[in-house]
């Protein structure tokens, strides 16, 4: 081949006849098809439409808003689903209405969305194989669907203008064709390997992923059979339609007689050859040519009237959902909408335009699934099975019903129960399958294509609070909030009662200007095994001489669980006795014990007037042992690290937590899931109010083990929450003799004692 290439004249006549052995009748008839075809793309595309333009707005596409984390170092952040970050300047707070829950998608923010999308890192991140598959047939896809819209240019519009100028023309010859055939070529077959790969992944692979049993089971039972049914209907209408257009070009280049020039089409030349082989001649080959011309014809034009009735549809959505994806959507939850005659979601028309996009973007690739701590667990929530079960009766709610993509049961139950007097919360997602998420954000973490599971789950939690529909643990917990501002039940004057056995007095901010104001959170403040390492770290910084004081008892609940579990009257009410705390005060910054509670008064609380800066106490560490505030020696002790959700993925807090690590000398082995791949300890979303008795293992428990297999001394933690949850984890799994859990704190105070002790020697 290298030796025909080397010696071939690129003549400018070298071209090939688009509708060759075809004749005037099938001309007519293939573009009868392709009016067809195109008609019925175009009405299943306006049907889509027509569900989308239901949904209330989101407020994704305002001029002045964003709706951006914000990390700790003051930048703001746009991202697209498991994609990079890049920076952008906030142009305002976010307004409190129901409407405004967006984030503003601009030039720079849909080209980044875009480039994320050309680049397939949102499908490559945690399965780079699976990764590289997809760009190939990616782009294979785009690079033959330009070579079609290239052909129509040159056929049906270059070419009739020219004709009826008086000469014909066209550019679809020479050197042009040439460098078109090999590209197509090449971009085919890089599709075709990428298909093949996909096609066994799926097979045989063997991934949990794409299991689609489900995490909650529905009474009489269920079939996902047509799921099945219908991604290997995709897969092999894909895959049919290269492997014809291949044996197509393979037929034509072996019936005009193997032209030269069409060694350009180096797996046409090849296929030609193999027809050679097997004695077809000439004459015969062009018989087969035409009959496989029709056939791929027919093929790809019900292919373009499949797409929007069907999984093929995901190319169009989700090109839309990851532009107008908010990374801020579970960081920072909006307001219910005012003037509402019910709190949260009952009705499909309470959904937005972006949720219901949502809905049909989920491709069913798992990554949810598997990431999900509650799924683990063998709790009944699964982030695929519910976005799966509100399309489904999304689409029977509409009558839109996509092909193939339907759960049969023997009732009208859950996603097949319409639109009628369902309760959404209740009726189509269960009670308990809503009460089992953690807020954890692993499911919108995870996926590929900007699907953002959490705001919609906590919507319809508060619909369930507004009916009473909790378990009564959280019930409690939410009575003891109202009442006394934290969620022991205990009066606000004990919250500082910790500070009693310090040899010296913590400032009141509210009447001494300090620089920090530490937010101590209510676990740090009353739980009594955590209460010493409020201490442990009050001594740390009174002996390196940060100047830090205290609300005392006007510091509150933050809210951000509060919120999460859908109480939003609550929420607003702990917020508006915060803020006012925080209005009576003098300090500078604000520095806080609980991830949680930074969440909230980093993302949440300047919407209600909060105007500083709130760093996690980890950050405020690393700074002292960088800069030798806090003298300490080496502890050479071999440690793992969790990261807890709400401080590595909700805010992007990773390195300060461990830069401390590296300034006392830990030998630190990562967890095999750790940063924004962390898992969660079961806590968040107000899981930690409520019964966890019937997990098969709990979240911590899960992570306990991971930790386990490390080969460390101590499983280190930087959260109230987890110091809790993980103590009583590495009990109950008996891993407690060889597996030490502690709190950065401690760390610090014993690398601290032993710089002490080196210097009175």
């Amino acid at each position: 081949m290298t030796s025909a290439l080397a010696g071939l004249p690129l003549a400018v006549e070298e071209t090939r006849e688009v509708f060759e052995g075809i004749g005037t009748l099938g001309e007519g008839i293939f573009y009868a098809l392709a009016f067809t075809s195109t008609s019925v793309f175009a009405w299943g595309c306006w049907r889509r439409i027509r569900k989308y333009r239901r949904g209330r707005p989101a407020g994704r596409f305002r001029s002045r808003e964003s709706r951006v984390a914000a990390p700790s170092n003051g930048e703001r952040v746009t991202a697209t689903p498991n994609g990079e970050q890049a920076t952008a300047v906030v142009q305002g707070a976010p307004t409190r209405n129901g409407s405004a829950n967006g984030h503003t998608v601009d030039a720079g923010t849909a080209a980044h969305s875009l480039v994320a999308l050309a680049a397939n890192t949102t499908v490559r991140k945690r399965d780079r194989a699976a990764g590289i598959a997809h760009f190939l047939v990616f782009w294979g896809f785009i690079t033959l669907f330009i070579g079609t819209v290239i052909l129509t240019i040159d056929y049906d519009i270059v070419r009739n203008a020219t004709n009826a100028l008086g000469e014909e023309r066209s550019f679809f010859k020479g050197a042009f064709y040439l460098g078109y055939s090999v590209i197509l070529d090449t971009m085919g077959l890089a599709f075709v390997l990428g298909m093949l790969y996909l096609m066994w992944r799926r097979a045989f692979g063997h991934k949990a992923a794409l299991d689609y049993t489900r995490a909650e089971k529905p009474e009489g039972g269920y079939s996902r059979d047509e799921f099945v049914q219908g991604d290997w209907l995709f897969l092999g209408l894909l895959f049919a339609l290269l492997s014809t257009g291949f044996l197509l070009e393979g037929f034509r280049i072996r019936a005009s007689g193997f032209p030269s020039f069409e060694v350009w089409s180096p797996v046409g030349w090849l296929i030609a050859r193999g027809v050679r082989a097997v004695g077809i001649g000439t004459g015969g080959a062009g018989d087969v040519r035409i009959a496989m011309w029709w056939v791929h014809a027919v093929m790809a034009m019900g292919f373009v009237a499949y797409i929007p009735f069907s999984k093929a549809m995901h190319m169009l959505t989700d090109t839309a959902n990851v532009v107008a994806f908010d990374p801020a959507s579970a960081r920072r939850l909006h307001a219910p909408r005012p003037g509402a005659d019910h709190i949260g979601y009952r009705t499909l028309d309470d959904f937005t335009w972006k949720e219901l996009l949502d809905l049909d973007s989920c491709t069913k690739c798992g990554r949810c699934h598997v990431a999900c701590p509650a799924t683990a667990s063998g709790a009944p929530l699964s982030p695929r099975d519910f976005i799966l079960d509100l399309r489904q009766w999304a689409d029977e709610s509409t009558g839109g019903r996509t092909f193939l993509d339907r759960e049969r049961r023997p009732t009208t139950t859950g996603p097949l129960a319409g639109n009628g007097d369902v309760r959404v919360a209740g009726d189509v997602i269960t009670v308990e399958t809503l009460w089992s998420c953690t807020t954890c954000m692993a499911c919108v973490e995870a996926c590929p294509v900007g699907i953002e599971h959490v705001s919609t789950i906590v919507e319809l939690r508060r619909n369930l609070v507004d009916e009473g529909a909790m378990e009564p643990t959280l019930q409690s917990a939410l009575q003891n909030l109202a009442q006394q501002g934290n969620s022991f039940g205990k009066s606000s004057r004990m919250r500082a009662r910790w500070t009693k056995e310090l040899d010296f007095e913590v400032p009141d901010a509210r009447t001494t200007p300090v620089r920090y104001l530490w937010f101590v959170g209510d676990f740090a403040a009353f739980d009594e095994r955590l209460q010493e390492l409020s201490r442990t770290l009050a001594r740390i910084l009174h002996d390196a001489g940060v100047d830090f004081g205290l609300l005392y008892e006007d510091e509150w609940n933050s809210g951000n669980d509060v919120r999460r579990v859908g109480e939003e009257g609550l929420f607003e009410m702990l917020v508006e006795h915060n803020v006012a705390a925080f209005e009576s005060a003098s300090f500078d910054e604000i520095f806080t014990t609980d991830p949680h509670s930074l969440n909230t008064l980093r993302n949440e609380y300047p919407e209600f007037g909060l105007d500083k800066p709130t760093r996690h106490y980890t950050e405020v560490l690393a700074d002292l042992l960088e800069s030798g505030a806090i003298p300490t020696r080496s502890l050479d002790v071999r440690v793992t690290y969790h990261d807890p959700c709400y401080l590595a993925r909700y805010n992007g807090v990773t390195d300060p937590p461990r830069r401390v690590l590296r300034a006392l000398g830990c030998d630190l082995v990562e967890m095999p899931r750790n940063k924004d791949n962390t898992f969660c300890c079961g806590a968040g979303g107000g899981r930690i109010w409520m019964d966890d008795s019937g997990l098969e293992e709990r979240p911590s428990e899960n992570r306990i083990r991971e930790a386990a297999e490390l080969d460390v001394e101590r499983f280190v933690v930087a959260c109230p929450k987890d110091f809790t949850m993980y103590t009583d984890a590495a009990k109950t799994t008996g891993h407690d003799d060889r597996l030490q859990v502690v709190d950065v704190i401690q760390l610090v105070d014993e690398a601290r004692v032993a710089a002490d002790l080196v210097v009175t020697e």
